[in-house]
């Protein structure tokens, strides 16, 4: 009778102290899930807002085919720079950016090599500005955007993305998180000059173009 009483009783003391174990595991998902979310109450974290102020148009034109047996694409060869700004709206947050790409895309399509921007950080409610050169020589076009380019070229604007892509890290106080990827696009409008007759955009050298224009961001 005695040994089974004493069966009894450890059962039972296991399911206490499991009940234990559970209480304090759920105790604990609670405390960290209120903590998050005070944090996030009081900072009010806020993604960073950019802004490209203009675009300096030196090169912008499409290569005809060369004549030959193997016939060859359409090129395009593109040197522009561009102002970026960029403004941390947050009170109590720092960002670092790292391994940052900007680039020239037109209709989805990658029109020049990525520039790389130089690892920033940028403090509470700070304005950084970012003036990167984008180069592209000779980027093989499709017949599709090279209808698109001359349709463009005839109505006299093309738009151009001005893409960055890259990392950012956030920093409260002593803590910094960890990486997460920033993806930015920036409309560009171009207008076209020179002779508008031979289906093939050109833009004069030197261009400068007040855009002033916001962008999108995803972070």
């Amino acid at each position: 009778m005695s040994i089974k009483e004493c069966s009894h009783h450890d059962d039972e003391d296991r399911r206490q102290l499991l009940h234990r174990i559970l209480a304090a595991i759920a105790s604990l998902i609670i405390l960290i899930l209120v903590t998050i979310f005070l944090i996030w109450i009081i900072l009010k974290p806020t993604k960073p807002r950019f802004t490209i102020q203009d675009a300096t148009i030196y090169t912008f034109n499409i290569s005809s085919p060369i004549s030959s047996p193997f016939p060859t694409p359409n090129t395009l060869t593109l040197t522009m720079q561009v102002t970026l700004s960029i403004h941390n709206p947050n009170n109590r947050i720092g960002i670092y950016y790292q391994k940052l790409h900007v680039y020239g895309s037109y209709k989805n399509q990658q029109i020049s090599l990525p520039t790389v921007i130089p690892d920033t950080y940028q403090g509470h409610k700070d304005f950084t500005v970012w003036s990167p050169f984008i180069y592209g020589v000779g980027v093989p076009v499709s017949p599709s955007r090279l209808s698109a380019l001359v349709q463009d070229e005839n109505n006299g604007m093309v738009l151009v993305n001005v893409k960055v892509n890259g990392r950012v890290k956030w920093k409260v106080g002593s803590w910094i998180s960890g990486r997460y990827h920033i993806f930015v696009n920036c409309p560009a409008y171009v207008r076209f000059a020179g002779d508008r007759n031979n289906g093939i955009g050109v833009v004069a050298p030197a261009v400068k173009f007040q855009l002033l224009q916001s962008c999108s961001v995803d972070v």
